[in-house]
């Protein structure tokens, strides 16, 4: 139950990290005017797989060392 609980906050962290850190790239110009759905979808995305890659790399000194 613990482990849950530090893997479900570390990921957390990592995702608000991630979409803070997003934040401050200019993403705009790579996109097409008028496509704002799609736009947010990839956002979303980006931050989560983010998110995810950096949780999952400090799980793993968590967990090995």
């Amino acid at each position: 139950m613990v482990s849950f609980l530090i893997r479900a906050f570390v990921y957390i962290a990592c995702f608000v990290a991630s979409w803070f850190g997003m934040s401050a790239v200019n993403y705009e110009k790579f996109l097409k005017k008028g496509h704002v759905k799609e736009a947010q979808v990839l956002y979303f995305m980006i931050v989560a797989a983010m998110a995810y890659l950096a949780g999952s790399f400090i799980l793993v000194f968590v967990y090995n060392l």
